[in-house]
């Protein structure tokens, strides 16, 4: 039994509710938008431009020299044919590609509060959609389970952002286990140049080290752990019926016995530990996205975490 997949039958993934209708779902995707967009433009739009720089200067004009520039920045061959001095300007070459690789896996239908772990990754896709585009850099995605699911392409516009965030709302997958390696595999083989890879997973898998290692190498690879409070501290609740949603088993679990209790949270502290071990070793910074919580400020912890550590 793998304690950390096990999950009590709780919320549906949004995409498997049959009786939501088209109607609902565009509803739900404006809803999303207008309380993504005031986040992004009164907190994570200027730190997300902060943070995350473009791929460096490039080349713009040619102007006469003035008073306070740079000696080194004069265009020698301009400067003899025209018998005055010129510099050579350069600006930010701004334009970045970000990757959003989202867990579609059965293990993401689960959430004891009021979102499933798949709506949480909707969200925190969306801010981080949205503060992409609102820099003019272009967003892509791969759904992924223990297969990639679905691909979008990278794109700029608002139009492209919402069509995103509703693949990631409503998309059915056909597997339903967790392979992250096939994911980023994948992005590795697809992804040319250089991104900003944000992964959203529970991250309730094994093996991970080899494909993030082989991502992190090329990209900026940026992990979104989502977790839920019940996963971490199993409650008393007597006797439960629990079903791993990745593979179909059952088990009778006696919540009441201390000694199950303490079993799965030290499991699960273990794993957590495992995880966080690795990401230090690869220096990855992480994003832990906690069901209840203000993900946002995870978001802004994370650009305030990266920003001292550009500037330092």
């Amino acid at each position: 039994m793998k304690p950390a997949l096990v999950k009590a039958k709780a919320a549906q993934r949004p995409s498997q509710v049959a009786t939501e209708t088209k109607k609902e779902l565009i509803k739900r995707i404006r809803k999303l938008e207008i309380s993504t967009r005031k986040v992004v433009t009164s907190v994570l739009g200027g730190q997300y431009h902060s943070v995350f720089k473009g791929r460096g200067m490039a080349f713009s004009e040619v102007r006469q020299y003035q008073p306070g520039d740079e000696v080194r920045t004069i265009d020698w061959n301009v400067t003899a044919r025209m018998n005055d001095a010129y510099v050579k300007v350069f600006t930010e070459e701004r334009e970045l590609t970000v990757m959003l690789v989202v867990d579609v896996s059965a293990s993401e239908v689960f959430g004891s509060k009021e979102r499933s772990k798949a709506e949480i990754a909707a969200e925190v896709a969306a801010q981080i959609a949205f503060s992409a585009i609102a820099n003019n850099d272009r967003v892509g995605l791969i759904l992924f389970s223990d297969r990639v699911e679905k691909v979008v392409p990278p794109r700029k516009g608002r139009s492209h952002v919402l069509r995103l965030i509703s693949d990631i709302l409503s998309f059915q997958p056909e597997g339903k286990g967790t392979d992250v390696g096939a994911a980023l595999t994948y992005l590795s083989h697809v992804a040319k140049r250089k991104t900003v890879t944000f992964l959203v997973s529970d991250f309730l898998t094994d093996e991970l080290e080899k494909p993030l290692r082989i991502v992190a190498r090329k990209h900026d690879l940026v992990p979104c752990v989502i977790v839920d409070p019940l996963e971490q501290l199993f409650p008393n609740l007597g006797l439960v019926d629990l079903e791993d949603p990745e593979t179909g088993e059952r088990f009778l679990v006696d919540t009441s016995d201390p000694r199950v209790r303490g079993k799965f949270k030290r499991l699960m502290a273990e794993r957590k530990g495992k995880r966080e071990t690795l990401f230090k070793r690869l220096q990855l910074d992480a994003v832990e996205l906690s069901g209840g919580a203000d993900y946002s400020q995870a978001l802004q912890k994370f650009f305030r975490l990266r920003a001292r550590r550009a500037a330092g």
